[in-house]
């Protein structure tokens, strides 16, 4: 396993499984990454409770998935060799505490901080996203913004929300 593992964000997976998505070349170089059981790519369970909250919801995508499609896809991501499945911090709670406590968090931004603290507590500090802003508030993470160039997923250095995006 890579040294430097990183966390793939929701809006990354939902990304991949869409082609019209403008985001879909580099988030599907990703998710296909994972293949390979050294990609040091790594999900919460979080992310996969949100992407089938997101993918099954016709208010959040066009073509919304059925369950039983959205639960396929979700075993289809936990069977790749080089996608980690982190386990569930035991101090997560006491962390993600700690983590309001500091950054005055409120409302829904609680679920970001709960994902947050299941990357740290798994000695996780990269996570690529296209929700840029969501996480560059906390110094101890490396927020990467994924873009393709010479076919390789890589840093990006935008600060928005790609306007086709979802999740």
């Amino acid at each position: 396993m890579s040294a430097d593992r990183a966390l793939l964000d929701t809006n990354i997976l939902i990304h991949a499984l869409d082609p019209t998505s403008n985001c879909y070349p580099a988030c599907d170089a990703l998710v296909e990454r994972t293949k390979a059981a050294d990609s040091g790519l790594c999900i919460a369970p979080e992310n996969l409770a949100e992407f089938y909250a997101i993918v099954t919801n016709s208010r959040r995508v066009p073509t919304p998935r059925s369950s039983e499609e959205a639960l396929s896809v979700i075993e289809q991501f936990l069977e790749r060799p080089g996608l980690e499945l982190l386990p569930v911090p035991t101090d997560l709670v006491a962390r993600w505490i700690a983590l309001v406590r500091r950054h005055s968090v409120v409302g829904g931004d609680l679920f970001d901080i709960q994902l947050i603290a299941t990357m740290l507590g798994n000695g996780i500090t990269r996570i690529y996203t296209y929700h840029r802003d969501d996480f560059t508030p906390f110094a101890e993470l490396e927020v990467i913004v994924p873009t393709v160039g010479a076919g390789e997923p890589g840093p990006g250095t935008p600060s928005t929300r790609p306007s086709s995006q979802q999740g």
